[in-house]
């Protein structure tokens, strides 16, 4: 791409996967924003305290290696979708179901998130145990 006075802009692209390796995407475009989401479908998802999902409705997927083993799971009556690899069970970026916005988990992505989190949504949910939790020990490898 080159812009108005003649020089090339290079397109930034986000890139991702499954944790297998089955599944690899590129990202084309920004994002608008970027929830942490404390509900209980999205800690059932995750398996953790939230669920890290970035939007943008105006960029678009490129699946690189294993479209295939993409599923979509919408859960009856609702509009929560969860996107997964069939392999190893890892999140994956999909379209919501008017395909307007596209959502992604942080999580899958290789690419460094270039912006920090706006907000903690339905953070009333948030898990009994997800509380106080910055003033936990840090450390930096596997406990022995």
């Amino acid at each position: 791409m080159v812009d108005c006075f003649g020089r090339l802009i290079l397109e930034q692209h986000t890139r991702g996967g499954c944790l297998c390796g089955a599944v690899k995407f590129r990202i084309s475009g920004d994002f608008e924003s970027f929830f942490l989401c404390h509900c209980s479908r999205c800690r059932k998802d995750s398996g953790s305290a939230h669920s890290a999902n970035l939007f943008s409705s105006s960029s678009s997927i490129t699946w690189l290696l294993g479209e295939e083993n993409a599923k979509i799971f919408k859960l009856p009556g609702t509009r929560h979708t969860k996107c997964f690899c069939t392999i190893c069970g890892s999140a994956l970026p999909f379209y919501q179901s008017n395909g307007d916005m596209l959502i992604v988990p942080a999580g899958s992505l290789d690419s460094p998130v270039r912006m920090r989190p706006n907000a903690h949504i339905c953070f009333s949910m948030r898990a009994n145990w997800d509380n106080g939790l910055a003033s936990l020990e840090k450390i930096d490898e596997l406990p022995s």
